[in-house]
Formats: structure tokens, C-alpha cells, sequence
């Protein structure tokens, strides 16, 4: 890669952002002055409903480096990204979140990687989470654990988020995969290439609030477990066979007591206790299957990962998707629009 040469886009997801939107473009372009390549911001509206997109609009009819591909409605991050990867021009790509958490400071520090070291991807390690909560660090800290051992062949960087930068052969790999349901931090790790990375402490949200409650990390852990490993599955396979062994010795037990010291009054304790207990496992057996088949429902159905409603860039931009429809802004449309609205 030719150090005077190359193109670097940085891919932020945006949904309901617009007090961060222009800390961010401040931070980062002052931040990108040092390096030697060139450089694009490409913002990936996921059905924002406030002004983040007029807010973006604005950014890009006053700078040929800001882009946006607008989603027609919210589709979720991983949907997001996947957007954004697929309409990123860049010889690499850097996902980075606009709430400033993700220091644009250290971007400085994946090129050089990238570009000294030939590494394919760099990515960066939070060595200090002490603004989260002990629950949240407490859940994160199973789930990589609880992931890494159940999907043997893929493994994510324990307190490695999405900010990282990703080799254009990477993305090119990653851009292959059909499949609609999107875990990017399994998918990251799942394409192998040669990987380093980057301690360093990820500071306070500078604005707003984060659009992720408990309740979605939670969804969102179980479909990384699920679309990653069939162990789930399998574990209740082996309880199926654990439980099967204890029931043949307790009913041989009942059978011989009956036949040795006769049939005494039936326990209800006992039979609720069992009946109870085998339905519950039963039932979370069920569900367990139910996580596969609502996934096998929605890859058969093979609808997109997202519908895409228009890309923005300036006027004047050099960078082009080819066949894809582009709206070009110039400074004067972008005042149009927005006394329009």
C-alpha cells in the first residue's frame, strides 16, 4: 500500500444522533489532518426521526468528504453496517460510533498498524470500562466468555467492540456473505486474516444518550451465540440423555421398592416436583429450537438485510458506486431542502 496513496472511509451508523453529529465531523476532521491519505466520512442513516439527516445534508454540501446512504426505516446496526461496507470506497474501512466514545485519536494508530505492520484488520481494546455500570461490565465480560466457548472456531477479542479499521480484501470477503441475520463482531472474527490489536480507554458519551437498553443487548447477545454455534442445540441433547439415566434409575428404584416392600401411598410432592421440573425443561428446550427455526424462517425468506433510499454526496465528490442512484448536494440545495421542510 503506497503510504502517499491511500483511501481510508470511516463508517458511522447514526439513528436519532442529531446532538453528536457535528462534535463528531469537528473531532474527526480535526483529528484526519495527520494523515497522509485521503479520506471520506460516510454516515449511514438507520430511519433516523429527528434532523440527523438534515444536520448530515448540511455537512456534506460544505465538504466533498461526507457522504450518507440513507435506509428507507430503522433496520438496526448490523444492518447498518452491513450498508455501509457495501457502499464504502475506502482501501480500508473504520466503523467508529458518533458519540465520540470510540477516541478518533486512535485511528492515527490502526493505519499505522495497517500500513507498517500489514496487518488486515486492527482493532481496538477497551482496557478501561469504568463508566459502565458493574452489571452491564459484569454481562459483557459472560458474554465473551460464554461465546468463545461455544463457537471453538470463532473467537472475539474479549472487550473488542466495532471500532476498528478492516482491509479492503476483508470487506471484500465479508461483502460475500448471504445471510440476513447480521452479528458483526462474530462476522469480524469469523473471516480470519491476520489481526492486531489496540489497548485504550474508551471515554464518557460526549452527547445524547445511547439508544441500547438491556433488553436489546440481551436479544442482540443470543443472536450472536445462535448465529455462530450449535451447541445450544446439542447441550440439550446431552441433558435429554442426563435426564434420561437419572428417570431408568429412579424408575427402577420405584419398580423394585414396589415389588420388595409394597405399594405405600403415592406422594403428590414428589409427582408435582417431576412433573414440574421435566415440563420447564421441556419447555426451554422448545424455545431453544424455536431461536434456530425463527432464523432458518427469516435466511428462507431471503429478503434483504436492508432497502436502501437514496446515497448523498456533494457536488463536487470525486468517489462514485458505479450503477447505484446518487442525489448530489450542493450548499445551495441543501438550504432548499431545508427551508422546504
Amino acid at each position: 500500500m503506497d503510504r502517499n496513496n491511500y483511501f481510508i472511509t470511516l463508517l458511522v451508523p447514526v439513528y436519532n444522533e442529531h446532538e453528536s453529529i457535528n462534535s463528531f465531523y469537528d473531532e474527526v476532521t480535526r483529528t484526519l489532518h495527520e494523515i497522509e491519505g485521503h479520506y471520506e466520512i460516510l454516515f449511514v442513516n438507520d430511519g433516523s426521526k429527528d434532523d440527523s439527516v438534515q444536520i448530515i445534508k448540511k455537512l456534506i454540501a460544505r465538504d466533498s468528504r461526507v457522504a450518507l446512504v440513507n435506509l428507507s426505516r430503522n433496520f438496526g446496526k448490523e444492518a447498518a453496517m452491513t450498508a455501509g461496507l457495501r457502499h464504502a470506497s475506502g482501501d480500508a474501512v473504520i466503523p467508529i460510533d458518533v458519540d465520540l466514545q470510540d477516541p478518533p485519536e486512535l485511528i492515527i494508530e490502526f493505519v499505522k498498524a495497517w500500513l507498517d505492520k500489514g496487518y488486515d484488520m486492527v482493532y481496538g481494546i477497551r482496557v478501561d470500562r469504568s463508566q459502565d455500570t458493574p452489571l452491564k461490565r459484569l454481562t459483557a465480560g459472560a458474554f465473551y466468555r460464554v461465546f468463545n466457548v461455544m463457537t471453538n472456531k470463532v473467537h472475539i477479542p474479549v472487550n473488542a467492540g466495532d471500532f476498528r479499521l478492516i482491509d479492503r480484501r476483508v470487506i471484500d470477503a465479508i461483502n460475500q456473505l448471504p445471510e440476513r441475520n447480521r452479528f458483526m463482531k462474530g462476522i469480524f472474527a469469523w473471516a480470519g486474516f491476520s489481526s492486531y490489536g489496540i489497548p485504550y480507554e474508551r471515554p464518557e458519551r460526549h452527547e445524547g444518550s445511547s439508544k441500547f437498553n438491556y433488553w436489546k443487548l440481551w436479544n442482540f447477545a443470543l443472536d450472536g451465540i445462535v448465529s455462530f454455534s450449535s451447541m445450544p442445540l446439542r447441550i440439550w441433547s446431552y441433558i435429554g440423555g442426563v435426564l434420561a439415566v437419572i428417570a431408568s434409575c429412579y424408575m427402577v428404584y420405584i419398580i423394585s421398592k414396589t415389588l420388595i416392600l409394597g405399594n405405600n401411598v403415592p406422594g403428590y410432592a414428589s409427582t408435582m416436583c417431576a412433573i414440574l421440573f421435566l415440563g420447564s425443561v421441556q419447555l426451554i428446550s422448545i424455545g431453544i429450537l424455536g431461536e434456530y427455526v425463527s432464523r432458518i424462517f427469516i435466511e428462507v425468506k431471503n429478503r434483504p438485510v436492508y432497502i436502501l433510499e437514496n446515497i448523498y454526496r456533494n457536488s463536487k465528490s470525486s468517489v462514485s458506486h458505479g450503477e447505484t442512484k446518487e442525489v448530489e448536494l450542493s450548499e445551495e440545495a441543501a438550504d432548499t431542502n431545508e427551508s422546504r421542510q
